[in-house]
């Protein structure tokens, strides 16, 4: 930095990576597409009606008031935002469908949560790669459960016994992720958390989450994210069980 100006050749450079970013940003965006388009054969139809639906609405309003020329672009522009928007709840709804009952699927969804949420994925776990993750939020502590069912309940039921050592009087959710009565479907997961009630304040948040570390795991090695289909059970409970001993 010269005189207080700030470095040309830096700026040029930030610049620089920003367009690369953003070229990298249009690319995925134009992948995700393109992949979601040859299996989703319903996509450009419902894309194309919703920018149609909303041009034509809007420049029928224009025509009552005697200002279509002026509401077409605003139509337009309204139908492109329509039609994004359903093309990232597809792909949304698509990714899911494919991780639903993948072992580390929860925690994955649990991972891109937005907001004041402290995920600690894999507190507790299986060398079958069934999970136990521990979730605090407004709502209090949160113990999200995925795997086979039966053995599922009794891992949370220890976890939730050992958190509640530390809680006190702190509210203690229980979920387990499945497609059963009682269970919380995958894609449903993070609306259900967010639904909660709002239990404690964020100082709180941060008092429990210390006591709460101080706990440690008792997981074995579990996947980060849903395991892809094709995996060999075999060899990563192998892997899970040399690393939880």
């Amino acid at each position: 930095m010269a005189g207080g100006k700030p470095d040309k050749a830096a700026q040029k450079e930030a610049k620089r990576l920003k367009r690369a970013a953003s070229k990298e940003r249009r690319s995925q965006i134009w992948k995700a597409f393109q992949q979601q388009r040859k299996e989703d054969k319903a996509l450009l139809p419902l894309m194309i009606g919703a920018l149609l639906l909303c041009t034509a609405v809007v420049f029928g309003i224009g025509l009552i008031f005697d200002m279509h020329w002026i509401m077409l672009p605003v139509g337009v522009a309204i139908g492109v935002l329509a039609a994004v928007s359903i093309f990232g709840r597809r792909v949304q709804s698509s990714v899911y469908s494919k991780a639903e009952g993948q072992p580390g699927a929860a925690g994955w969804a649990l991972d891109t949560m937005r907001g004041q949420w402290r995920v600690t994925p894999g507190v507790a776990g299986t060398t079958h790669l069934d999970a136990v993750h521990r979730v605090i939020g407004r709502p209090g502590i949160i113990l999200v459960a995925e795997g086979v069912p039966h053995r599922v309940k009794s891992l949370l039921a220890q976890e939730k016994k050992r958190v509640a050592r530390v809680a006190g009087s702190m509210p203690i959710y229980d979920v387990i992720v499945g497609n059963d009565e009682g269970q919380v479907p995958l894609k449903g997961l993070q609306r259900h958390l967010t639904k909660l009630p709002r239990n404690i304040t964020p100082a709180q948040m941060d008092t429990i989450e210390a006591k709460l570390a101080a706990l440690g795991s008792r997981a074995a090695a579990l996947p980060k994210g849903p395991m892809p289909a094709g995996a060999k059970m075999r060899s990563v409970q192998r892997t899970a069980r040399r690393k939880g001993a």
